[in-house]
C-alpha cells in the first residue's frame, strides 16, 4: 500500500506508524465529530485509561493533530482497541490505516466537491487493484460522522462482494478546526480508513483472527514479506462448548459479557453466541443463554481446564449482578 501511494503522480504521502496509542477523548471523538451519544463512547465499547484518555478506537484519532501540524497528504497505520463481540473476525486489538489528502485551491483551480470525490475514487480504486489485482469494484453509499459524500468500496473477490474500506469528503468543520478549511483558505480534503486484518484474512485465506497473534512456527513460517500465499491449516483441535444462562441485571451491556469471557479465557475462546432469550410474562425480567466455544489454535484443551475457566466466568457474572440459572 505504501509503495502504491508513493508511485502516484503526486506521491508525497507521509507515513506515520509509531504514533502513541493512548489519545485524548477530544482527539478520538470530538475532533472527528463523533456524536456525544454515540455507542463508541461507552465504557462497554472503548478502553478508557482516564475519563479523558482512551486507547484509540481508530487511527482517525490522529487526523486533526496532523492537519494542525500542516500535513496535507498522509497515511497513519497503527493498532486500535475496541471491546467487541467474540468470533472469528473480531479481536480487542486490530490494525487500521487512515489516509488523508488535502486539496489546496492554488494548485487545483476551480476546486469543487465533485473533483475531490473523483480523485478519491480514482486513487482508492487504484489502490485496491494494486492489492487484489484487476478485480471488479463498486461504490456503496454510507454514513460516517467525519465525512460527507460518505462511501464504502467493495471488491468482487473469490465469488463474493467484500467491503474493503470506508471513505468520503472530510467535513468542513474538521478542516476549519485545523485552520485550513473553507473560509480559511478554501481547502478541501478526502479521507479513508480500512482494517488491515480484514484485508489479510481475505488475501491469505486466514479463517480466524486469533492466528495473527500466534507464535506457532507452523503458522509463522508459511509467510514471507512481499508474497501472498494461501494459509494451510496445520491442525484442527476439537471445540468445547459451555452454556451459561442468567437473568439480566438492571444495567446490562452485552459487551461486558464478552469482556468477562475474554478476560478469563484469553485466546482460548473462539466464539460467544446468544442461543436463547426469554422474558418472564409476569415479572418482565429477561433471561439469556450464551454458548461459549472454547478452542485452542495450538493444542487440545482438557475438560478440567475448560471447567476452571467456565467457573471463573460464572463468578464474574455473579459479581456483575447477573443471576445465574
Amino acid at each position: 500500500i505504501y509503495n502504491y501511494f508513493q508511485s502516484l503522480e503526486n506521491g508525497d504521502f507521509k507515513t506515520f506508524d509509531e504514533l502513541p496509542a493512548i489519545v485524548s477523548t477530544q482527539a478520538c471523538f470530538d475532533d472527528v465529530l463523533v456524536p456525544k451519544d454515540h455507542v463508541s463512547r461507552k465504557i462497554s465499547d472503548t478502553f478508557y485509561k482516564t475519563p479523558t484518555e482512551v486507547l484509540r478506537t481508530h487511527t482517525s484519532a490522529h487526523q486533526t493533530e496532523l492537519l494542525r501540524k500542516g500535513e496535507s497528504a498522509f497515511l497513519v497505520t497503527g493498532d486500535c482497541f475496541r471491546r467487541d463481540e467474540i468470533d472469528a473476525s473480531h479481536y480487542p486489538v486490530f490494525h487500521q490505516m487512515e489516509g488523508v489528502k488535502v486539496f489546496d485551491p492554488a494548485k487545483y483551480p476551480g476546486l469543487t466537491n465533485e473533483m475531490v470525490v473523483e480523485d478519491l475514487k480514482k486513487t482508492l480504486e487504484g489502490m485496491v487493484k494494486a492489492i487484489f489485482g484487476d478485480v471488479e469494484t463498486r461504490w456503496v453509499d454510507a454514513y460516517f460522522p467525519f465525512t460527507h459524500d460518505s462511501l464504502e468500496l467493495e471488491v468482487f473477490f473469490n465469488g463474493d462482494w467484500l467491503e474493503v474500506l470506508g471513505c468520503g469528503v472530510m467535513q468542513e468543520q474538521i478542516l476549519n478546526s485545523a485552520d485550513m478549511g473553507p473560509g480559511k483558505g478554501e481547502q478541501m480534503a478526502w479521507a479513508f480508513g480500512m482494517g488491515m486484518e480484514r484485508l489479510a484474512m481475505v488475501l491469505f485465506e486466514i479463517p480466524d483472527i486469533r492466528l495473527f497473534w500466534s507464535k506457532d512456527p507452523r503458522f509463522l513460517t508459511q509467510f514471507e514479506e512481499g508474497k501472498i500465499t494461501k494459509f494451510k491449516p496445520f491442525s484442527k483441535y476439537p471445540p468445547c462448548y459451555k452454556d451459561v444462562s442468567f437473568w439480566l441485571p438492571e444495567k446490562f451491556e452485552e459487551n461486558d459479557i464478552f469482556a468477562m469471557v475474554r478476560d478469563e479465557a484469553g485466546d482460548l475462546v473462539e466464539g460467544v453466541e446468544l442461543i436463547d432469550q426469554f422474558t418472564h410474562p409476569k415479572t418482565n425480567r429477561e433471561s439469556r443463554c450464551y454458548r461459549i466455544n472454547y478452542r485452542s489454535m495450538e493444542r487440545s484443551l482438557t475438560n478440567e481446564e475448560v471447567d476452571d475457566i467456565q467457573g471463573r466466568v460464572r463468578n464474574k457474572m455473579s459479581a456483575y449482578g447477573a443471576e445465574l440459572r
